[in-house]
């Protein structure tokens, strides 16, 4: 099989993770263009031994923990809370805490692609959550308009610690709830009870205060089409509870690098 036709589908995943570890698609996005070019310019770097998605991983994370964190965005002049706030939570930590919770990978395949011992996997991910939950604590807005998610929703969230400010289930309700609470995160469903858009929500939203952006749907292809601007935190349904608990904790972390802002059309 060509290297093509192996990297390829891993790359929308990839990207994902890319953001989530740099805060910003800028950032993300720069450090999955290192690996291709390390790939490109030498093939064998690929471990071919393994199935093509843990291989792609353990490759960028070689890419990852080589290279200065955010460097290219440094250098254009980018500042995001995530850099300021960086040295806060240590890097291979949240790797793993980030391959495990959100990526999917047991911890045997974490190990692999972080090179150390399933051992050390389980400590550095007991190390993330201690680091990260140290750090936030805020309000919510859930915009979801299925009531029983709604309510596993707001329970993850207030175990975290954070107080949920309200649940809209429309457009509307999403906008005014946004406007009088000022939430610190907002957690929203793409299509919502009236018809109407939870993306769209968020955009005006957005035009009044910056928030960071959690989109947990059916749907992720709709967001991750690689054209700009897609979000930085996507979750799919079915959720894993673990999974929410780590994109809320690292959405919080990195602030308002994580929004999603559209571009405004005519």
């Amino acid at each position: 099989m060509s290297i093509t036709a192996l990297v390829a589908p891993q790359l929308p995943l990839l990207r994902r993770y890319a953001r989530a570890l740099s805060g910003s698609q800028t950032s993300g996005d720069s450090y999955v263009l290192a690996m291709l070019e390390a790939l490109v310019a030498d093939p064998s770097v690929l471990d071919r031994s393994v199935e093509p998605r843990l291989a792609i991983y353990k490759l960028f994370s070689r890419i990852w923990n080589s290279m200065p964190l955010n460097g290219r965005a440094e250098a254009i002049g980018e500042v995001t809370p995530a850099e300021r706030h960086i040295e806060a939570i240590t890097p291979l930590p949240r790797q793993a805490f980030l391959l495990t919770a959100v990526e999917g990978f047991d911890s045997l395949q974490a190990a692999d692609i972080l090179a150390v011992t399933p051992a050390e996997v389980s400590m550095l991910i007991d190390v993330a959550g201690r680091e990260i939950g140290a750090q936030v604590s805020s309000t919510v807005l859930v915009i979801e308009d299925e009531p029983i998610i709604a309510m596993d929703l707001e329970a993850l969230v207030a175990g975290l610690g954070h107080r949920v400010v309200g649940n809209a289930r429309t457009h509307t309700e999403a906008v005014a709830m946004a406007k009088a609470e000022r939430p610190g995160l907002v957690l929203a469903d793409i299509r919502l009870a009236d018809g109407s858009s939870g993306l769209a929500a968020v955009n005006e939203i957005l035009e009044t205060f910056e928030v960071p952006v959690i989109f947990i749907t059916a749907y992720p292809e709709s967001l991750l089409t690689g054209q700009r601007p897609e979000p930085t935190f996507l979750i799919a349904k079915p959720f894993r509870e673990d999974t929410v608990k780590a994109v809320v904790s690292q959405a919080l972390f990195f602030g308002d690098s994580a929004t999603l802002r559209q571009r405004r059309t005519a």
